[in-house]
Formats: structure tokens, C-alpha cells, sequence
């Protein structure tokens, strides 16, 4: 048969998002800047949290554990898109691929819900000062930052095994790195069900953490209004907008990508939009958040001061 006598590549085939034009030469250039400074600014908070005693409280450690996300999330897409880019090879095994759809899905899922800790811990420390080392304990709070890394990790165990269970028509991916929905454009099956998976699994990871989000800072910013003293509620509220502005930035660019139907997308779109949650957010959430922490300031410039 004319099948048996043609050879079939298992692998996958990264199509990318840069060309070699000096535009995209420039552009993969800015993305090598903006890895590197996303791996030192996380590394340079975890390290700050464990090293000081002073940040060894359930805040900190929440903040350590979202720049080790961060830091997990880039290194999972950057450096395979970067030896593709500089040596040409784009191929990618299917083990390869589904073992990068793990990785991502389970760090973004365990993020969403680690977010929604972080808000809660907020709540707990703005509206009930006095409960807060009983309400949030060292005990409760390691297990809710182990509960966001297990569900992170469920569900990307389960998109994986659905995934593995289709058949492909074609291996040429339109995406620099491994995503679901940009699988789902090659299946010779009906996807169907499983897209409809997603949606209830997006429903459980972005609207639920999200809704628990938007309550802890409703009964917030009731509180901050409610504060005499304007020290203290311009403190508050700077720490409560850094955090909103990390929620809004994550959490709007994955309903973006995750909740629109299959037929819905388009491949330069969703690059571009991908990029921006797995590559710029890494960066921009300590920039954001951790570094601009006064606490965290004190800790970088008495260790520089040793220096």
C-alpha cells in the first residue's frame, strides 16, 4: 500500500513565532533580556525569603512559592524555543511534548490557585489583624501552598492523558511552545468533549480561585476605607493594588486563551498572547509585587550593604 511506503515522524514539529528578519532577530534578543532578568529577579526573592528571618512569615512564603512558579514557568518554554530558534531543529518527540503540556499546565493551574491564597492571606492580616497568627498558622498555609501545587499538577496530568488518547493529521504546530489548544487544531478526531473539558476545567481553575479573590479584596477595600490612619491605609493599599495588578495580568491573559472555543482562535493571536503570560508576566510579578515590598527593599540593601 502507498502508506506502508511512506516514512512516518512521530515527532512534532515547533513552528515558532520569530523568523530570521533583523525586526525578529531584535525581538528574539528582547525575549534572551527579559528570560534573564526574570530568572534573577525570582531567584533573588527566594533566596532573600529563606535566607532572612525577617521574611520568614505566611506572606513571604507565598511570595517565595509564586517566583519559584515563575521562575519554573519560563525555564520550561524560553530555553526550548531559544535551541530551536539558534540551531533550526524545531522538532520535538511526543513524549517531549506532552512532557512540556504537564509541566506548563500544572505551574499555571497551581499559580491560579496560589493567587487566591495570597488574596485570602491579605483578607486574613487586613481584616482581622489581631486572629491573623491563628487564622492563618504556619500549618495552614503550607498546606493551602501544597493543595495549589497538587491541583496545579492533577490537572495537568489529566489534559496530558486526554491528549495522548488522540491521533494526529499532521505534526507542524503553529506555536513556539507545548499548548493544548494549539494541539487540538491537529487532531484527525472530534474534540468536541474534551474542549469542553477545558471549559469546566477553566471554570474550577480561573473563575473559582478568582471569585474567592474577588471577595477576600471586596471585604478588603471596605476595611482600607474604614482606616483612620493614612500611614497605614496607603501601606495596605499599595500592597492590595500590586497584588490586584498581578491577579488581572494573569487571570486575563489565561481566560483569554482558555475560554475561547477552538474555532475562535487565531494561531498569531494566540502566539503573541501566549508569550505575554509565559515570558513577560514571570518578569513583571516580582517587578511588580515582591521587589517593590518595602520589607523586601530593607533585606536587598542590607545584603548589598554586607557586600
Amino acid at each position: 500500500m502507498e502508506w506502508d511506503n511512506q516514512t512516518f515522524n512521530p515527532d512534532f514539529i515547533l513552528m515558532g513565532i520569530f523568523s530570521y528578519t533583523p525586526t525578529h532577530v531584535f525581538l528574539f534578543s528582547l525575549v534572551l533580556g527579559i528570560f534573564t532578568m526574570a530568572l534573577l529577579a525570582n531567584t533573588l526573592m527566594v533566596l532573600l525569603i529563606y535566607l532572612d528571618t525577617r521574611l520568614h512569615t505566611p506572606m513571604y512564603f507565598l511570595l517565595s512559592q509564586l517566583s519559584l512558579m515563575d521562575f519554573m514557568i519560563i525555564c520550561t518554554t524560553v530555553p526550548k524555543m531559544a535551541h530551536s530558534y539558534l540551531s533550526g531543529r524545531k522538532s520535538i518527540s511526543v513524549a517531549g511534548y506532552e512532557a512540556e503540556i504537564c509541566f506548563c499546565v500544572s505551574l499555571c493551574g497551581a499559580e491560579c490557585f496560589l493567587l487566591a491564597v495570597m488574596a485570602y492571606d491579605r483578607y486574613v492580616a487586613i481584616c482581622y489583624p489581631l486572629q491573623y497568627p491563628s487564622l492563618m498558622n504556619w500549618n495552614l498555609c503550607r498546606l493551602m501552598a501544597a493543595s495549589s501545587w497538587f491541583l496545579g499538577v492533577f490537572d495537568g496530568i489529566v489534559d496530558v492523558a486526554v491528549t495522548l488518547s488522540f491521533s494526529y493529521c499532521s505534526q507542524a504546530i503553529s506555536q513556539f511552545f507545548c499548548d493544548v489548544p494549539a494541539l487540538l487544531h491537529l487532531s484527525c478526531m472530534d474534540t468536541s468533549t474534551f474542549e469542553t473539558l477545558i471549559f469546566i476545567c477553566c471554570e474550577v481553575m480561573l473563575l473559582l480561585p478568582l471569585s474567592l479573590i474577588n471577595i477576600s479584596y471586596t471585604r478588603v477595600i471596605i476595611t482600607i476605607i474604614r482606616m483612620s490612619s493614612g500611614e497605614v491605609w496607603h501601606k495596605t493599599f499599595t500592597i492590595c493594588t500590586s497584588h490586584l495588578i498581578v491577579v488581572g495580568l494573569y487571570y486575563g491573559v489565561a481566560m483569554f486563551i482558555y475560554k475561547r472555543p477552538t474555532s475562535n482562535r487565531s494561531p498569531a493571536q494566540d502566539k503573541m498572547v501566549s508569550a505575554f503570560y509565559t515570558i513577560l508576566t514571570p518578569m513583571l510579578n516580582p517587578l511588580i509585587y515582591s521587589l517593590q515590598n518595602k520589607d523586601v527593599a530593607k533585606v536587598f540593601s542590607k545584603v548589598l550593604g554586607k557586600k
